[in-house]
């Protein structure tokens, strides 16, 4: 297949985070502040980024404020001719500061909330007062004349407010809005009992959510997706591996999406050691689900296999044991079965028991 140009590179800047969410989609296994790369290795990769074609630039995490140099790394992205969006939590910045990242070039912000409901937003963001700050901070990037999305992440605990959270971005003066439902690797999987929603509580959520499209169309733009685990067919993970998307992790590997170091048969290459360009085009992570031909039956057969992909290989891996295998939420796929007992099995109505030890992080943004 012929290799494009990738379109958007996300940079995690660093794994500290003051939430404790226990869907977090960051590795078991953190990167701690010393292992970060430093300024200059970052405004390197920015500008190998912007020379390769590539359009945008998300500065994630963790959350990417905690970083002391972001106002420098958004001005030299922005220098570079990067299109900048910052991905936070919306707790440790203020003001003061959304008005100078707007300054230095920032043009867009994405901030996540955990609830409609002030006290279980707090509770399942672990940190008390979270959800006031965020309202605060969507005000002043309103007032910066920033776009706003919200990042609205559903499961169990939240998922029967989501018309509210909905609502509350549009308050929030946001122009976008996504129905996140959680992607169960990283800390999500290990908390999947308490966070898979029940086959009822979807069916009424994508009724919900379908009739506010409708309402609130003109008024702010609504991306929803089934969640993977009760969909027919798989979604096209990350554009398709390897084709339109590099992640970059705070100690400097590049990744095909940000969940891939949990399959241990790849091999990444650090951004410190080998050109940005060279492992997009060569490195043997991008190319071991790139395109169509290591696809396995039904998916090299399908009609679909140049629309969806093969899904999901981090998906895969989970619930196969596998990478390579047929992403299992697809009805055509040998494990589907598993996926419907799996998901039957952790909708169960339990009592939540997050332990929030696990999700502590060991260097905050303190440190």
């Amino acid at each position: 297949m012929k290799l494009e140009t990738p379109y958007a590179l996300l940079a995690e800047l660093t794994h500290r985070c003051p939430l404790r969410c226990p869907y977090c989609s960051n590795p078991v296994d953190l990167v701690r502040r010393s292992q970060e790369m430093d300024t200059e290795s970052w405004k390197s990769l920015l500008k190998q980024a912007a020379d390769m074609g590539i359009l945008q630039v998300h500065f994630s995490g963790g959350e990417p404020t905690a970083r002391k140099d972001i106002e420098e790394l958004v001005a030299y992205a922005d220098e570079c001719g990067l299109y900048t969006n910052l991905i936070t939590s919306g707790v440790l910045s203020d003001d003061d500061q959304i008005h100078r990242l707007a300054r230095a070039g920032l043009a867009h912000v994405q901030i996540s909330i955990q609830d409609s409901d002030t006290e279980n937003g707090d509770w399942i963001a672990g940190f008390p007062g979270a959800q006031q700050k965020k309202l605060a901070l969507a005000k002043s990037v309103d007032e910066a004349g920033l776009a706003l999305t919200i990042n609205a992440v559903i499961h169990r605990q939240n998922i029967d407010r989501v018309d509210r959270m909905i609502d509350l971005a549009v308050s929030m003066q946001a122009q976008r809005v996504e129905v996140a439902n959680v992607q169960y690797y990283g800390w999500g999987i290990q908390n999947r009992p308490y966070l898979m929603p029940t086959i009822k509580q979807l069916e009424i959520m994508d009724q919900v959510v379908k009739r506010k499209i409708v309402e609130l169309k003109g008024a702010i733009t609504i991306d929803y997706v089934v969640p993977d685990y009760y969909a027919r067919r798989p979604k096209a993970c990350m554009n398709g591996w390897g084709q339109r998307f590099i992640n970059i992790t705070p100690e400097g590997y590049a990744l095909p999406c940000h969940a891939a170091e949990t399959i241990p048969e790849l091999e990444f290459d650090n951004v410190r050691d080998t050109p940005l360009s060279k492992i997009w085009a060569d490195s043997q992570a991008f190319n071991r689900f790139r395109g169509t031909e290591w696809m396995p039956e039904p998916c090299q057969s399908c009609d679909q296999r140049e629309i969806d992909w093969g899904g999901c290989r981090c998906q895969a891996l989970a619930l196969t044991g596998a990478a390579e295998n047929t992403d299992p939420v697809c009805e055509l796929a040998p494990g589907h079965a598993q996926v419907l007992l799996t998901a039957l099995e952790d909708s169960r109505d339990i009592e939540v028991d997050f332990d929030y030890r696990k999700f502590s992080r060991p260097d905050t943004a303190r440190s």
